[in-house]
């Protein structure tokens, strides 16, 4: 139920999967995220990109989000309908 809260950064590598999930908000974030809303199959539904705090985002429909840093998905560039594969470390 936490999430990020109460954290200073993500780190330039690390991000969260939150799974059936169709929306969050930022509200109490010290710091902005990407955020790529997934359906079941992981396939990208809506990209936001440098969501800041206080703020809101869904995807109806959606199953999964994943939060990353802001200014991640410049570097790694996805977009709706492309499939993710995600693994764990």
């Amino acid at each position: 139920m936490r999430g990020l809260l109460g954290r200073t950064s993500l780190g330039s590598n690390g991000g969260m999967l939150i799974e059936r999930c169709a929306s969050i908000h930022t509200f109490f974030m010290r710091f902005p995220l990407d955020v790529v809303f997934l359906d079941a199959d992981f396939t990208v539904r809506k990209v936001v990109r440098g969501l800041r705090p206080w703020r809101l985002a869904a995807m109806p429909g959606a199953a999964h989000v994943l939060e990353l840093p802001a200014g991640r998905l410049a570097h790694v560039p996805v977009a709706e309908g492309d499939k993710l594969m995600v693994t764990t470390v």
